[in-house]
């Protein structure tokens, strides 16, 4: 006797999509039956020509809390992380306090307990004391952060030999290094040249050349250290080219976000403030090679670097471009910017399910339970309609934020069902059973 039984859908997982009816027990998926093959159940839910994927896992999101609540929390985050389809959120340390030590970690924990609409895995960073990393690990964060540009001198690992003695030091905690590729040097030389403020002295601070100096320095210093490393966002040609190049030389792994494939610089011209972030948009052949790598299966991760910041901070006037906060909403918006791409062929649904839930649940040691319609799994699944379409729009989001950087975009399928733990939390657009999300911890 199962608890649920969802009938007649397409299940699609990393390595193909079939006809399955699935039996739901005690939150994990117990079964996969041939259809109509003959089952019992509490509750039968009619999937009928619709796909049923495995939940979203988002590696990189920033809730903005503690400290920063104003721009996001908890509740609001992971309600829009549910409404998306993404029902396992990895939030990045960079709050405030910087979730760096064992107690901010702890305190971060417990201030999420009974407030989270979906999963959450927390990930902790990096400072050059690394003081008591042992009892940090002890937390089992899904991740450790290693930054090296743009963040404060405690956390900034700047340079080749920096990187290196750290992941040293990091090998044998079995935990994936998240590594950024900027470059603190390019950084200061092109600010200290041009002092206009304007976008093109952004642009000119953050280039391709410091991305890909960035990846050349995280893949050799893996390789050189035997650490497991994940790189963060690269969005240019020459990042993907150098990528193409040196990935088969460590245990590396990269990531992109859907934004990436959609905008350029151009359009800080008309959305300039809403666009803002780090790394800044390129242009139009950036864009072309990245939407490339990723139908070729060369970008192992899709995610979305929610960072969002309250209305107010993003249309406040600043002296510079540089000043605006950087960072946009993503969460509610993953799935279906996908969907566009699957309808536009550039990737497959089993494409999209490998790099959005598959691939980072494996990376980020929640591969036992996450990211693949299995059983054992979590039930942690979406049905998708592909015969409707949606647009985007501001006006639904439940991020503080209050926008979406794909306003008016049209959604080639729609969501109609999420299910965290085989219970069904989000129904024709709208959460209807919330705060059923938990803490997870890195397991393998």
């Amino acid at each position: 006797m199962f608890d649920t039984m969802i009938l007649g859908g397409t299940v699609v997982n990393a390595n193909g999509q079939g006809r399955a009816d699935v039996g739901i027990l005690d939150g994990r998926i117990a079964a996969l039956l041939a259809p109509g093959e003959t089952a019992m159940a509490r509750n039968f839910i009619d999937a009928g020509g619709k796909q049923l994927l495995p939940g979203l896992v988002d590696a990189h999101a920033h809730l903005r809390e503690p400290g920063l609540t104003h721009k996001e929390d908890f509740e609001s985050g992971t309600h829009a992380g549910a409404l998306g389809g993404v029902t396992t959120i990895l939030d990045m340390p960079t709050d405030d306090p910087w979730t760096a030590s064992a107690q901010q970690l702890s305190d971060k924990i417990a201030s999420a307990a009974g407030r989270l609409n979906v999963d959450v895995g927390f990930q902790a960073v990096v400072s050059k004391s690394c003081d008591s990393l042992d009892d940090l690990l002890a937390l089992s964060p899904v991740s450790l952060e290693l930054f090296t540009a743009d963040v404060p001198a405690d956390y900034r690992f700047d340079s080749l030999d920096a990187v290196t003695q750290m992941l040293r030091r990091l090998k044998d905690t079995g935990t994936v290094i998240g590594v950024s590729p900027g470059d603190q040097s390019i950084l200061e030389g092109t600010s200290s040249r041009d002092r206009s403020g304007g976008i093109s002295a952004f642009l000119a601070s953050r280039p391709p050349l410091a991305e890909a100096g960035g990846i050349a320095r995280a893949v050799l210093a893996a390789a050189e250290s035997g650490t497991r490393v994940h790189v963060r966002q690269v969005n240019s040609k020459l990042g993907v080219e150098t990528w193409r190049r040196l990935q088969g030389m460590a245990d590396v792994t990269i990531e992109t976000t859907p934004q990436n494939l959609f905008f350029t610089s151009d359009d800080y011209e008309t959305d300039g403030a809403k666009l803002k972030g780090s790394p800044p948009f390129r242009a139009h052949d950036d864009v072309a090679a990245l939407r490339h790598a990723v139908s070729e299966g060369l970008i192992t991760i899709m995610a979305t670097d929610h960072a969002p910041h309250s209305p107010a901070e993003k249309s406040a006037a600043y002296e510079s471009f540089a000043d605006i906060p950087g960072g946009m909403p993503g969460l509610q918006t993953l799935l279906s910017v996908m969907l566009g791409l699957v309808a536009e062929k550039v990737i497959g649904l089993p494409d999209l399910v490998r790099i959005c839930a598959y691939n980072p649940a494996h990376r980020f040691g929640l591969g036992r339970s996450k990211g693949s319609i299995a059983v054992g799994r979590d039930a942690d699944m979406l049905i998708v309609d592909m015969g409707r379409s949606a647009v985007i729009t501001n006006a639904e989001q439940a991020s503080r934020a209050a926008y979406t950087p794909f306003h008016g975009r049209r959604a080639a399928g729609r969501l109609t069902d999420v299910f965290l733990r085989g219970e069904r939390i989000v129904k024709d657009g709208t959460l209807i059973i919330p705060n059923r999300g938990q803490v997870v911890r890195r397991a393998d």
